[in-house]
């Protein structure tokens, strides 16, 4: 069965690869905008249905897998920073506080157009951060693909007091746990 993983993240990739079946990636080339009203759940939801769709709609068969992730702190959705003033604006507004992270997944069958969601939420507390502590951070791992301005998977652990959650792939970017469980819903062997 013909897998794609509808994505050009490199963190995505590398965990799909765990699951140890060959996939092929694919750029979903969807607008990751956020819709007026819509709640973070919503937009990542909806964002991780449309990459699989936009992705399943050039294949005659196999599946597809399209996720999003959004880092949520007071109300507020975090996108990715993209620069280092941004970064460090985002760790000295998180330092000391709790940020939500949410991680969709959905898997499309792209000969039926059947569909299967989850959705995975990471608590996360940060440590009391001064700016020295943040700037060093950044610097050295330069987060800017990162929504939250960290990689829980290098140096950024560091900075958290506590971590809450089901699945600690899922805020890497691909809850693998809950994934796993989609594709084989589909009839996938895992493992």
């Amino acid at each position: 069965m013909t897998l794609v993983l509808a994505s050009t993240s490199p963190y995505r990739r590398e965990l799909l690869t765990r699951l140890g079946i060959p996939f092929d990636v694919a750029a979903p080339r969807v607008d990751e905008g956020r819709l007026a009203g819509e709640t973070a759940e919503a937009m990542v939801s909806r964002l991780a249905q449309a990459k699989a769709e936009a992705v399943a709609r050039g294949l005659g068969k196999g599946l597809v897998i399209g996720s999003d992730q959004a880092a949520v702190l007071g109300g507020v959705v975090l996108g990715k920073p993209g620069n280092y003033d941004t970064a460090v604006s985002q760790l000295e507004a998180a330092a000391g506080r709790t940020v939500r992270f949410l991680t969709a997944v959905c898997v499309v069958d792209a000969a039926t157009g059947r569909q299967e969601q989850a959705l995975d939420e990471t608590v996360v507390r940060f440590r009391d951060l001064d700016r020295a502590e943040i700037e060093r951070y950044v610097e050295r791992e330069q987060p800017f693909d990162c929504a939250g301005s960290f990689k829980v998977e290098g140096l950024g652990i560091s900075l958290f007091e506590s971590v809450q959650n089901n699945d600690p792939t899922g805020l890497q970017g691909l809850p693998l746990i809950a994934t796993a469980r989609l594709l084989r819903s589909f009839g996938l062997q895992l493992p």
